[in-house]
């Protein structure tokens, strides 16, 4: 018996050992299903405006209860609702939204950038007291200061003028903020070398900071253009005639006293919705960069 026993435990199938998964792996999984989800939830209104904006207005809810796969789908689409966009104010208004967030994005940067360098680059009295102001500024939400301000620049003859819309979008809190932060980070030695090269003030700011400061203007530019473009308060105050009157205004008007062609409505919200998007998507790699770098590589 006991000869024979090692040939017996050698003829015993031999069984693999579990393998257990890391904590890293199972939580990868599980964060990566929470994304999906999260992705999900944005996506499936924007959808769901996208599909319905094909349909004609009658059947916007038509199969919304109970839910199917023709809530998210259609096998007819038509572009009846775009082609009537066209015979309503929104395509000038959709024109006049680019012109004045265009106008905005670059007076804004003008503005922004060289506040941010005079907050950065000098040293004077009172310099931490003005950035407090600066910075107080953003956490004011503007719809607080529209209404008196719309007074003001009634009285100075700004209302229904592309630069009574434009004006309130150049000097913005946020940007100032993040270039300021982008220009700490710019060492000081570069501007050393460049006063010894002769250069002036403005000559370093144009030469030195501005080109290695290009992911936080393209991000301040953004936040200026997305500022502007999706603004309702203030257009809707100081934009009260069919000449200056912007999209978002226009949307809301697209809206009857009796009556609402949701079809219209769909259709109107994803031409604004995709302008944004696709300026977004285009820049995001440097958004994302301005918004995570606070200094050179």
């Amino acid at each position: 018996m006991d000869a024979m026993t090692p040939t017996a435990e050698r003829s015993r199938p031999t069984v693999a050992p579990r393998r257990r998964l890391s904590h890293r792996t199972v939580m990868t999984v599980w964060t990566t299903l929470l994304v999906v989800v999260v992705g999900l939830a944005f996506f499936l209104p924007l959808w769901w405006t996208f599909v319905n904006s094909l349909r004609p207005g009658a059947e916007t809810f038509r199969y919304l209860a109970p839910l199917s796969w023709e809530t998210f789908f259609t096998l007819t689409p038509t572009a009846g609702n775009y082609l009537t966009l066209l015979d309503s104010d929104l395509g000038r208004a959709i024109g006049n939204s680019l012109l004045v967030s265009l106008i905005t994005v670059v007076a804004g940067l003008v503005v922004c950038s060289t506040a941010a360098f005079g907050l950065s680059a000098f040293r004077f009295r009172g310099q931490s007291a003005l950035f407090a102001v600066v910075i107080l500024s953003f956490l004011i939400p503007f719809d607080a200061i529209a209404i008196p301000l719309a007074s003001m620049f009634r009285d100075w003859n700004l209302q229904n003028t592309f630069l009574g819309l434009i004006l309130p979008g150049i000097g913005n809190g946020m940007a100032i903020f993040l270039l300021r932060t982008f220009f700490l980070a710019i060492p000081e030695e570069l501007v050393e070398a460049g006063r010894l090269d002769g250069l002036g003030w403005w000559g370093i700011f144009t030469r030195l900071y501005l080109p290695l400061s290009r992911p936080a203007l393209i991000g301040a530019g953004l936040m200026l253009f997305l500022f502007q473009w999706q603004a309702y308060v203030w257009p809707l105050l100081m934009g009260t005639d069919r000449e200056h009157i912007l999209g978002p205004v226009a949307l809301s008007n697209l809206q009857g006293q009796f009556q609402v062609d949701y079809g219209v409505l769909f259709a109107a919200s994803m031409v604004l919705v995709v302008i944004p998007l696709a300026i977004i998507l285009g820049f995001q790699r440097y958004f994302i960069q301005s918004v995570t770098t606070t200094g050179l590589k």
